[in-house]
């Protein structure tokens, strides 16, 4: 009988659930997919549901549950802070407290009064239910899904229970601590407070000041530093006189903006060039806080191999200057980084610890965890609505996409297959268009994204063909590394300081969306796309082909894939079905 651990995150930000059947990865899904809330925090009930149906199994099938991290931890690191910084937390201490008293401080009982749903029969019985440390999750979920059997690993985030930055030794099963950064002190944190002082929205728009980076110089890395003193093996200390994250509702305190000698950016107002110098300043400075530390992490095991995890670990700019310092020979990185892909670590952390599993062998590294639809069913949804299509097969699908992008300048709505797994879309649930047009980037932006017109754009590119367009000769396959772009000719993609987040694409890994970009690489002599997320501006990346349709009505895309039918915005009347498919109005994140 197959064995099944189920894997959990939730109640902080991007709640998710994974499914590993006798050690691989069958499933795994954000909660935020199926409810279309973004960054949606509570128990993953959908997710749960989807992991279980794709098995076909019931709750009491499954081994162990796995959470990524110690409640009870977490609640001694929270009184503590409330009883350091009182009474000036006192308004949050009413407002968090009775919820942990009452709920989260028996997080065993609340997790098992969720999952409860699932018992069908009145002997179903809840399986164990396991707590996995925070940092312990991300390290797992960074090593047990690269196929490296020694590693050292490195977790960077906001905070979990108490710990900020951790660096582990991972030797075959086992991961084993040898240092970490406490709370306060977080390069996750530091990260976030500025881009709440850019006025983006924390735990979401650090991408957004990364992205404006590029566009501002690194003129106040001086003033940055005076609110972050930098050791040199990497630790570091926050002078807390800047911060407010610990006892009020905002990241920053008025010395902080006193410092800079500018009021807070409020959201939606314009970006001016102070604003692009310091995301350039943080950026730089985050840079080199963690190259500092990836070389004292060699000093503590000297592997040739780094595994990266946690939130910032999606700072592809960074990924990207530490794959060019050589630190270290071979640097792995998992799709979900951030608190989404805790339920993949907690449920691979659990898995090595079982009795039955010794002989752990590594997950089959795949992004495509999400679920998929068959072809007959979405038939029967566009007959039943009257949604004119056309049917293809594989290769003449390819050729069709490839040549209306070519021809005329189409934007397509890519819907295929399994949803990907973590923040970015890589094929499955993807938009994709010409990135030799320049006018795409902000028709993109502005007409379908709905979004800043400064953001940039992810190339997708052929594998075999990427050291030939990027300067990168190590695959990409998750879009977390940036590298300087060497072929001309490609402004939709091509970032104002000439680099690219880029995506590599293997016909192994995915030959559909292979197909398409080799197909238009044999008619252009280009072999890349613009690859962004099928979505627009504050709402999750589509789940289901009905989120892509109703994207697809509400936004200025050409033609819609669904699988193998092709429909063409020409061929109906978008205004007519815009008030049967409505969509949920999107909040500026």
């Amino acid at each position: 009988m197959p064995k099944y651990v189920l894997g959990i995150s939730c109640f902080y930000h991007d709640a998710s659930a994974c499914l590993l059947r006798d050690g691989q990865i069958v499933a795994a899904a954000s909660e935020e997919r199926f409810t279309r809330k973004k960054h949606d925090d509570n128990f993953p009930i959908n997710a749960v549901t989807y992991c279980l149906n794709s098995q076909n199994i019931e709750i009491s099938d499954v081994t162990g549950v796995a959470f990524y991290e110690k409640p009870i931890i977490k609640f001694e690191r929270i009184l503590r802070e409330f009883i350091l910084n009182w009474p000036r937390n006192i308004k949050q201490f009413y407002r968090f407290m009775p919820t942990w008293i009452g709920k989260k401080l028996f997080m065993g009982n609340l997790i098992a009064k969720e999952l409860k749903v699932f018992c069908t029969k009145k002997e179903d019985t809840i399986p164990p239910i396991y707590f996995v440390p925070h940092h312990v999750s991300h390290a797992a979920s960074a090593f047990f899904t690269s196929s490296l059997q020694n590693a050292t690993i490195l977790t960077l985030d906001g905070v979990g229970e108490d710990t900020t930055t951790a660096i582990f030794k991972g030797e075959g099963n086992t991961i084993t601590p040898l240092q970490h950064i406490t709370y306060p002190d977080s390069l996750g944190l530091l990260y976030s407070a500025f881009t709440y002082y850019l006025g983006f929205k924390v735990n979401s728009g650090e991408y957004k000041m990364m992205g404006l980076s590029p566009y501002g110089e690194a003129k106040h890395v001086d003033t940055v530093k005076k609110v972050v003193e930098i050791y040199e093996d990497g630790s570091f200390k926050l002078h807390q006189k800047y911060f407010a994250y610990r006892w009020g509702e905002t990241m920053t305190s008025k010395a902080f903006a006193k410092l800079f000698g500018k009021p807070r950016r409020e959201p939606e107002e314009p970006l001016t060039q102070f604003h692009k110098d310091l995301a350039a300043s943080i950026q730089r400075v985050t840079e080199e806080i963690i190259e500092k530390m990836v070389r004292h992490s060699r000093s503590l095991n000297n592997s040739p191999n780094l595994c990266l995890g946690g939130g910032v670990a999606l700072n592809c700019v960074a990924n990207g200057k530490l794959l060019k310092s050589q630190i270290y020979d071979h640097i792995s990185l998992f799709p979900g980084c951030g608190d989404d892909g805790g339920a993949v670590g907690a449920a691979l952390y659990l898995q090595s610890r079982l009795p039955s599993n010794t002989n752990l062998s590594k997950p089959v590294p795949t992004p495509y965890l999400g679920p998929g639809f068959k072809n007959i069913e979405i038939e029967g949804f566009l007959r039943e609505h009257h949604i004119p299509f056309h049917h293809k097969d594989e290769a003449e699908l390819c050729q069709t996409l490839a040549t209306e992008i070519n021809q005329n300048n189409a934007i397509v709505g890519h819907f295929d297959g399994r949803m990907e797994f973590g923040p970015r879309a890589l094929g499955n649930r993807s938009i994709i268009a010409d990135p030799r047009k320049e006018e795409n980037w902000k028709r993109v932006n502005l007409q379908i994204k709905f979004r800043e017109s400064f953001r940039p754009f992810a190339p997708a590119v052929l594998e075999e063909k990427c050291s030939e367009v990027f300067d990168l000769d190590v695959p990409s396959p998750y879009m977390l590394l940036v590298s300087q772009v060497k072929k001309e000719g490609l402004p939709a993609i091509t970032h104002v300081d000439n680099s690219a987040r880029v995506q590599s694409v293997s016909q192994t890994d995915n030959p559909r969306f292979h197909g398409i970009i080799k197909a238009f690489d044999a008619q252009t002599g280009t072999p890349v796309l613009i690859n962004t997320s099928f979505n627009v501006r504050g709402e999750p990346i589509v789940c289901d082909y009905i989120d892509a349709w109703k994207c697809f009505l509400h936004t200025g895309i050409d033609i819609l894939v669904l699988n193998d039918f092709l429909i063409y915005a020409t061929d109906l009347d978008k205004e007519k079905f815009k008030t049967h498919f409505p969509i949920q109005e999107f909040e500026a994140d």
